[in-house]
């Protein structure tokens, strides 16, 4: 893509604070942006070759979207942790196989997609996240949920199409749980903690292509408990 395009994006976006550029073959993060540190508001990426997020990307403080999806990222910088107002990040189909430690101090963040990425856990770094309401961690290399979970805040956990053969007890004490997603995945109905339909806040449980038949799930105890809450929240939306 030529200069005068860039430039071009580059002047649209100051006067939107969103730059768009998408699907254009970019190997790399425009370093022009960094002249729109305090306007840019949200910037997407997706459908790019980039496979390095430079540190710059901490300078924009004032930002709130950013998506970077099917690019071809294999780790993000430290420096991506210091976006205070950063409420969305998108970054599926990329090859991360884990978050920045300092991942926690994204304090803003309300939506994480890392759908088909190479993660093998739940990154603790979540628990820290307070105002988090959707994380999307499907078509990973899951293969197992650690006790940390029960600290996360999300109000929907999408692990669909990973290898979980086994899930902490903790997640029935996540405190805003409600929807929880675990289709094609490797559990053995004696591996899902029946607490989850017992004792806890989850009105949405998907658990279809797992080891058993989903037949025998309504035989296990707390079963009740579980559709008295799914009910409810259906009368609620309906």
């Amino acid at each position: 893509m030529g200069n005068s395009a860039l430039k071009a994006h580059l002047e649209t976006a100051q006067k939107t604070g969103v730059f768009q550029l998408t699907g254009k073959g970019l190997t790399e993060f425009p370093e022009d942006l960094q002249k729109l540190t305090n306007n840019l508001r949200t910037i997407d990426l997706s459908n790019n070759k980039i496979e390095l997020l430079p540190p710059l990307i901490g300078k924009f403080s004032f930002l709130k979207s950013l998506a970077l999806n099917n690019n071809k990222l294999t780790a993000l910088p430290e420096e991506l942790c210091k976006l205070k107002k950063l409420e969305t990040l998108h970054l599926n189909g990329n090859h991360l196989r884990q978050l920045p430690a300092a991942f926690g101090q994204l304090s803003a963040l309300k939506t994480l997609s890392l759908s088909g990425n190479q993660l093998r856990t739940v990154p603790t770094q979540l628990s820290g996240l307070r105002h988090l309401d959707v994380v999307d961690l499907s078509k990973n290399q899951i293969q197992n949920v650690p006790d940390t979970v029960g600290e996360l805040q999300a109000i929907e956990l999408n692990l669909n199409q990973n290898q979980i053969s086994q899930i902490s007890v903790q997640i029935s004490h996540c405190p805003r749980l409600k929807v929880l997603r675990l289709e094609e995945n490797c559990l053995e109905l004696s591996m899902l903690p029946q607490s989850i339909l017992s004792d806890s806040q989850i009105s949405l449980l998907a658990v279809e292509g797992n080891l058993f038949e989903i037949k025998k799930l309504r035989e296990l105890e707390g079963y009740d408990k579980y559709m008295e809450r799914f009910t409810a929240t259906k009368k609620k939306f309906a």
